[in-house]
């Protein structure tokens, strides 16, 4: 070996010596942790499952009954009609709170002061006995005694109209909120290069403002939808029939309390996990122009791992060059 050649192999050796491997460091509780929180869980579970004092074959005989799946249905209704009137009625109080007429934005602000300050369930028994305040409702000239149409309060206003009117209401305080914070982080620029475009305030809105803000409406507006659902078990009060107050007579009947509170329970569950799926790709639809690659959705990613199970291409043989000296 001659003396250039052994300097390379000692520069080889020496390049990789200076190598770094990386060894991940070490995590023993985390691991400890798992497996107590795991331990925890499975306790609980056992501890259910093999209570006697829960029958669960009543469990299994009214999850499905006719009662109950009414009840789903209008807990369902109640949900969608209160949701969509309330965000509605949502982007008029935002937009009534960003206008500078100083009467539009305080009648919104008290709208939510009030809506926002009283609870919903005593929201819902002033509108369930609207008729001890007034008997009718009348349509007239204000303050004269000339009555166009009238009609019997508790005729008009039923339970369920009480409660539509009463979550509606409420939901509605809330949402302005939200809507409002979306309009607020769209950037100012925006609503001014709208308007050297001549476009109109309203059409800026729908058009220009609205769609970059439900970037951020979007995730909260999810969840209350989802918290929607769950206050209309407060209706009972008033005795509108949905899944909590159809489980509640079932069990006063039959005395099977908590087996009926879990077959309610089962179906909020499944009601929730229902309304998050639209949420996530709403999510993903109006986050576009915020991120370069959106992270995959759960039929991608099972579709990727079902493509890295499945062998490739045999690789090609290799040949070798024949060179002409």
């Amino acid at each position: 070996m001659t003396t250039v050649q052994a300097a390379d192999v000692e520069l080889a050796r020496d390049a990789t010596d200076d190598d770094v491997s990386a060894i991940p460091l070490r995590r023993p509780w985390r691991w400890i942790s798992a497996a107590v929180v795991l331990l925890l869980v499975f306790a609980f579970l056992h501890s259910v499952l093999t209570n006697p004092n829960i029958d669960f074959a009543a469990v299994g005989e009214f999850v499905f009954d006719p009662r109950i799946l009414e009840g789903v249905w209008l807990t369902l209704f109640i949900t969608a009609i209160s949701m969509v009137v309330s965000t509605l009625l949502a982007i008029v109080v935002a937009a009534m709170r960003l206008s500078s007429n100083p009467v539009l934005s305080t009648i919104a602000w008290f709208y939510v002061w009030v809506f926002r300050g009283t609870p919903l369930l005593v929201q819902i028994v002033l509108w369930g006995y609207l008729g001890l305040l007034y008997a009718k409702l009348t349509l007239g000239i204000p303050f004269t005694d000339v009555v166009f149409w009238q009609v019997n309060t508790n005729e008009l206003i039923s339970a369920m109209v009480a409660g539509l009117l009463a979550l509606t209401l409420n939901q509605a305080a809330y949402s302005s909120e939200i809507v409002r914070a979306g309009m607020i982080s769209v950037d100012e620029g925006q609503r001014e290069a709208a308007y050297s475009l001549g476009m109109s305030p309203l059409y800026t809105f729908r058009r220009v403002l609205l769609p970059q803000a439900m970037r951020v409406i979007i995730p909260p507006m999810g969840n209350e939808t989802i918290s929607m659902l769950k206050n209309t078990s407060l209706l009972s009060v008033i005795a509108v029939l949905e899944v909590y107050t159809q489980a509640s007579m079932i069990s006063s009947q039959n005395l099977k309390q908590v087996e009926l509170l879990i077959v309610a329970s089962l179906w909020y569950l499944l009601m929730t996990s229902v309304l998050s799926i639209p949420q996530y790709y709403l999510e993903r639809r109006f986050g576009r122009g915020s991120s370069r690659n959106l992270p995959p959705t759960p039929l991608q990613r099972m579709r990727r791992a079902f493509m890295k199970r499945q062998p490739g291409p045999a690789p090609a043989p290799e040949t070798k060059a024949v060179g002409v000296v």
